[in-house]
């Protein structure tokens, strides 16, 4: 099949990338970034570099493809959570409307997008918000188009945030913790997933929960704090406000700061994870205990 990539060569558009090549598909990943034109082609794959506010690049990107895999380009790694000026909500509705007229004007038949848990709704879950919105935008393309939304849990990789805040303050703080067991995933989980809803029958509209894993904040702590020799390490909770000061303080804008903060109370007041625990998945291979081989080299590093 003919496969358009969003995403350049991020945490999950890159082993995507490569599964799909090696599953012998043809394979184009679009990218903003002109120095990521090399890397792509090294892989086997064709690069389209342009901007996804571009309607009529990512028409002519979109267009002779079998299936397109699209995503939203933000998040902590990406700049844009510190960016005072980016109204991150606003942006998301714009690319997905983007998304959408290209699709349309392309004749796309098929489309695996990269949602997130919480879509479900768009209230109360903070920063996962705009997401309810962007599932909805795309749902309005004709019936003729199959749909397929991936909602992954919380990244693992996410957690590379704590390692600042253990080094400084010797716990990990956050305005959630305890005992009640919450999901996780790794990106080559989220990819695998991916390949396999792209090479699957396409009907209708579609959502598919993707986690690797299940564990509760205390223990987080415990299996981290022992990859990195400090077997008593903590999960200290902190009130909601105290938690928003620092993460403004670390130079997050207001907006995405309100964000997080309220996304995380929504996994303590059970609004974020109501739907993915109707609609439980299997795990994926990658577990707490593998991240954690990570998440020490990072911290020693």
């Amino acid at each position: 099949m003919q496969i358009v990539v969003t995403g350049s060569l991020g945490h999950i558009s890159r082993p995507l990338v490569r599964i799909l090549l090696e599953k012998g598909h043809s394979v184009t990943v679009i990218s903003s970034s002109p120095a990521r034109k090399s890397e792509i082609l090294a892989l086997g794959a064709t690069a389209h570099i342009g901007n996804l506010e571009d309607r009529d690049f990512l028409t002519s990107a979109f267009a002779g493809a079998d299936v397109v895999y699209t995503m939203m380009p933000f998040n902590a790694h990406s700049g844009a959570y510190s960016d005072q000026s980016l109204d991150v909500e606003a942006k998301h509705i714009e690319i997905a409307r983007n998304y959408a007229a290209a699709i349309q004007n392309s004749g796309v038949s098929k489309v695996v997008h990269l949602s997130t848990i919480g879509a479900h709704t768009g209230e109360g879950v903070g920063l996962l918000n705009p997401h309810h919105e962007v599932e909805a935008i795309l749902n309005q393309l004709p019936d003729k188009v199959g749909i397929k939304m991936i909602r992954p849990v919380g990244f693992y990789y996410n957690m590379l945030a704590f390692i600042p805040v253990i080094k400084g303050a010797g716990a990990i703080i956050q305005n959630y913790g305890g005992d009640e067991k919450e999901p996780w995933v790794a990106p080559e989980d989220i990819a695998a997933a991916i390949a396999e809803e792209m090479e699957g029958p396409f009907v209708g509209r579609s959502v598919r929960y993707v986690a690797s894993d299940e564990a509760s904040p205390n223990e987080v702590a415990k299996v981290l704090g022992e990859a990195i020799g400090k077997p008593d390490l903590q999960w200290l909770v902190v009130p909601d406000n105290v938690f928003y000061e620092e993460l403004v303080k670390a130079g997050l804008s207001p907006q995405v700061a309100k964000g997080i903060t309220e996304m995380n109370a929504s996994r303590v007041n059970g609004r974020l994870y109501e739907d993915y625990f109707r609609h439980r998945p299997t795990f994926g291979r990658v577990k707490l205990i593998d991240f954690a081989e990570e998440f020490a080299t990072k911290y020693k590093s």
